[in-house]
């Protein structure tokens, strides 16, 4: 497997002062190597939601994914996160404890999409549910929302098959640009994010609500009116009922 320079300069940009020790080019190999089954994995995943958008958009006349994006943790954050939990920087460790090395972020064009792809995607027998969270069904206290999936998917290689673990966000397109927005505005550097700003931030979250429930209504009406009620996924309380089984 080629050595990727980037992530090895970035692996040993990172041991000094740590009180970590993986010096050996065999340690640093290894790593390189685990952080390319997430990155395929991540692939794997995508791969499977063109798919799906190719046969809805042939379904129902129309595009349910406006938007898949990816993104593979840094070294440094994955170190970070493991050293807040009081776990070792390992091999072993990344895999048994963290969850969002390998993200999958998929915009969708609707609510309902939401759930229909997720329910899609649960149907495929080599994909293993590990965690569901409905922040959609259950909004967290600041007003987010989103559906969060952690699967585990295959990765075929050479001579093995091997289960790595990815993490989905379904949500629509309102709800990114509230949560691309909030973080930007939250995090921002030497600024200190007052209440008040947390407060017109959340009522923000309820509009953007109001506007997914009002975009699903009308499009509820258009493929009734342009297609006589044939291939409208059933009612919403569906997915209501289902989210609560997940849970």
């Amino acid at each position: 497997m080629p050595q990727d320079d980037s992530l090895s300069q970035s692996i040993h940009d990172l041991l000094p002062g740590t009180g970590d020790r993986i010096i050996t080019l065999e340690q640093v190999q290894e790593l390189n190597k685990l952080m390319s089954y997430y990155r395929c994995a991540m692939m794997e995943v995508v791969t499977k939601f063109n798919v799906l958008n190719e046969q809805f958009s042939l379904q129902f006349d129309r595009n349910p994914i406006t938007g898949i994006k990816s993104r593979l943790k840094t070294i440094r954050s994955i170190h970070d996160k493991l050293e807040r939990r009081g776990l070792p920087f390992s091999l072993e460790s990344i895999e048994e404890n963290l969850n969002d090395v390998a993200g999958v972020r998929v915009i969708c064009s609707f609510t309902e999409d939401v759930h229909m792809l997720s329910e899609a995607l649960m149907q495929q027998d080599d994909i293993q549910l590990i965690e569901r969270k409905d922040y959609i069904l259950n909004p967290k206290p600041n007003g987010y929302r989103s559906l969060h999936l952690i699967v585990s998917v295959p990765i075929f290689l050479a001579h093995e098959k091997k289960f790595m673990r990815v993490e989905i966000q379904l949500r629509t397109l309102a709800m990114d640009f509230w949560a691309t927005l909030e973080h930007q505005l939250r995090y921002k550097k030497d600024f200190d994010f007052a209440e008040s700003m947390g407060r017109e931030l959340y009522t923000c979250a309820q509009l953007s609500a109001e506007l997914d429930e009002r975009m699903d209504g009308l499009r509820e009406l258009v493929q009734k009116q342009t297609s006589g009620g044939a291939g409208i996924p059933e009612p919403r309380r569906r997915w209501v009922d289902q989210s609560h089984n997940l849970r």
